[in-house]
């Protein structure tokens, strides 16, 4: 027991020594790798960055680099530093649970890469630090067909104006996003065009946030085709499957890495910031919308045949 407490709190090295059964693996590792990050799930972790400290042991199939001196020839240490920053660059994140995962995953899509070690703490909520750490290999598996990565499908990205959203041609409008050849997404409006203020600005864009979702699940009501979702895994599984879904954008505005300028009040630019977001290479904004309208990736629709 004694052992197994100490192994437990020794460096990830030691970790990969101990627990590793056959013949030895050449391990690459990055130690004390320190980012200022927006993570966690308590409200007094919003809008602030702390400290978070990576060490990360990578295990690797054997090459001839060492012999040849060939760089070529090696999985390298970028490898763990790039997938950290790629992961940090996705989205606002609550769990260091969910970092570790997707540090994980993304390393051991590498070829050679053959079990990670992966040990994330934070360093500034207590004197001392909060961390997790996980351990996830490949096993000699190869991946299910169902795991293998689709081609990137590029969503229609449609903003809906309330005069669509409560006029008698919605039927219309649905049946022409719901046929079209792309999975669509649609972003709105917020219910109320004069939104309640508190001149506290993280309050009042929550407010408008959740103004925009309440039309988000008046439009699911309306048409059962219509999926209300609000975060990235839901919407990519969504593009996917050609589903037609509606934005509930509090979520992803609010753990972006880099926010939008725009907020609530300013529905049209959000909703292009959010096809930004999503590669979309314009935002349809269908008819009735009376804001400003001053951008080469618009494409004003006027009827729903135009789709």
């Amino acid at each position: 027991m004694t052992d197994d407490i100490y192994v437990a709190f020794d460096t990830l090295d030691a970790r990969s020594i101990a627990t590793h059964t056959g013949d030895p693996l050449d391990r690459i590792s990055v130690r004390d790798f320190i980012k200022s990050v927006e993570i966690g799930a308590f409200q007094t972790e919003r809008d602030t960055k702390q400290r978070i400290r990576f060490n990360v042991v990578l295990e690797v199939a054997k090459s001839q680099a060492g012999a040849s001196d060939d760089v070529d020839q090696v999985l390298s240490y970028d490898t763990i530093t790039d997938a950290i920053e790629e992961q940090l660059n996705v989205e606002r994140l609550n769990l260091l649970e969910t970092l570790a995962e997707r540090i994980a995953e993304t390393i051991l899509s590498h070829l050679r890469a053959v079990r990670v070690f992966v040990r994330i703490e934070k360093m500034d909520r207590i004197p001392g630090t909060l961390s997790v750490e996980i351990v996830r290999s490949k096993n000699g598996i190869e991946p299910d067909i169902d795991t293998v990565p689709e081609e990137n499908i590029q969503p229609l990205i449609i903003f809906m104006p309330n005069d669509v959203l409560y006029g008698s041609e919605l039927g219309a409008w649905l049946d022409a996003i719901a046929t079209h050849t792309r999975p669509a997404i649609i972003c709105l409006e917020p219910v109320y065009k004069q939104l309640p203020t508190t001149d506290i600005p993280n309050v009042d864009r929550r407010i408008g946030l959740l103004s925009i979702a309440q039309n988000a699940w008046m439009l699911a009501a309306k048409d059962t085709r219509c999926v209300v979702v609000d975060n990235r895994t839901e919407l990519d599984w969504a593009i996917k499957k050609g589903q037609l879904s509606v934005w509930a954008p509090s979520r992803i505005v609010l753990d972006a890495v880099d926010k939008p300028d725009a907020g609530p009040k300013e529905p049209l630019a959000l909703a292009m910031w959010f096809a930004k977001e999503f590669f979309a290479d314009h935002t349809l904004v269908l008819q009735s919308y009376d804001g400003a309208i001053n951008s080469d990736r618009l494409l004003l629709v006027a009827t729903p045949t135009d789709l």
